[in-house]
């Protein structure tokens, strides 16, 4: 993969994940990704789970996250932390805006 600095906004296509889940992936390399996931009110992202860790900050909206046996209410300003292979999902409360990182980079996305 040839390394990118730069990764303007106007060049960041917005993925349609359908239900009401809307993606951005901010910017990438082997190693790491930033992702932008907006959410409408109700929106489901159901249990799953992936090889990669990910961390999880509200920018906005609320959420009601499962991450493996646990339940959290979680607002602007709180973060998660997913290891890898853990079952996680969420339930959008409120809409709002998260911004998600992966290591490494997810190829799904791309």
């Amino acid at each position: 993969m040839t390394t990118k600095n730069y990764f303007p906004a106007s060049e960041n296509p917005v993925a349609d994940a359908g239900g009401g889940l809307k993606r951005i992936v901010a910017a990438y390399n082997t190693n790491l990704m930033c992702v932008e996931a907006h959410f409408e009110t109700g929106t489901v992202a159901a249990l799953h789970s992936h090889p990669h860790e990910q961390i999880t900050y509200v920018i906005s909206g609320k959420f009601e996250f499962k991450v493996g046996d646990e339940t959290y209410y979680i607002s602007a300003g709180d973060s998660l932390y997913k290891q890898p292979n853990i079952m996680h999902g969420a339930t959008c409360l409120q809409a709002g805006t998260l911004l998600d990182i992966f290591t490494p980079h997810r190829e799904d996305f791309l």
